[in-house]
């Protein structure tokens, strides 16, 4: 049991890492489109993160389908997909000519992932806490058996 308890507080770090890394694309749009930054730095900043963020996702539905976790990988399973096919077709990255073009899709395209990434922690926080009470009263359980208290 202890190992599902390793699993759902790696899985809290992906998770916060991905909220993270989505806040900052967000952000780095939010300052283009009020002219705070340029385009080029926009887009270099935002193309620096995909990669890490399509990986530390996918790692993460791969490890739920590994462990036999099949609620979050289902629920995770259309968006690594969806990245994959982003990243196949050469459409993962922003093109800092056509940035402004694509700026209030891009900026939607970010939040709906946002909001994802949320739904996921809530998830990942119920069955983090559940996890932990649970090898808590197993391990006191354990303790009363043994005639330690």
């Amino acid at each position: 049991m202890a190992w599902e308890l390793l699993l759902w507080l790696l899985a809290f770090a992906a998770v916060i890492a991905l909220i993270g890394l989505s806040a900052y694309q967000l952000i780095c749009l939010s300052d283009l489109e009020f002219d705070y930054i340029n385009p080029y730095d926009s887009s270099s900043r935002i193309n620096a993160v995909v990669i890490p963020e399509f990986l530390v996702q996918g790692i993460l539905c791969i490890l739920f389908l590994l462990t036999w976790h099949w609620f979050p990988f289902l629920i995770m399973a259309p968006i690594t997909y969806y990245h994959i096919k982003l990243y196949m077709k050469g459409k993962h990255l922003i093109d800092v000519t056509e940035i402004f073009r694509l700026l209030n899709g891009e900026k939607k395209y970010r939040v709906i992932k946002l909001a994802f990434y949320c739904s996921i922690f809530i998830v990942v926080i119920y069955r983090l806490v559940t996890t932990s009470v649970l090898l808590l009263i197993e391990e006191d359980d354990q303790a009363l058996e043994s005639g330690i208290f």
